[in-house]
């Protein structure tokens, strides 16, 4: 897909056991490695909306999620939040 986003590496580094490849927590790290790397082709490729509307649905999707851990397991989105660099 891309040279940025290196799904094994995020996946070991969020999973929370060693078969874990669906947790909230890595699939809220996999789509903040996608959406970082679409933001960067975004600013070079200030036309290309198909993108930019790809990029809006994957930070919909990251919210979503977000939401659903912050609801279920505050401390682990908490760190999350922490590691990933979000929220300033």
């Amino acid at each position: 897909m891309s040279t940025t986003v290196v799904k094994p590496e995020i996946i070991n580094e969020y999973r929370t056991h060693d078969k874990d490849t669906g947790s909230s927590e890595v699939q809220v790290a996999l789509l903040t490695a996608r959406i970082n790397h679409l933001t960067e082709h975004l600013r070079t490729h200030r036309k290309d909306f198909h993108s930019r509307r790809g990029l809006l649905q994957m930070a919909s999707r990251r919210r979503k999620l977000l939401d659903y851990l912050k609801r279920h397991n505050l401390p682990k989105y908490n760190e999350l939040l922490q590691k990933l660099n979000l929220r300033k």
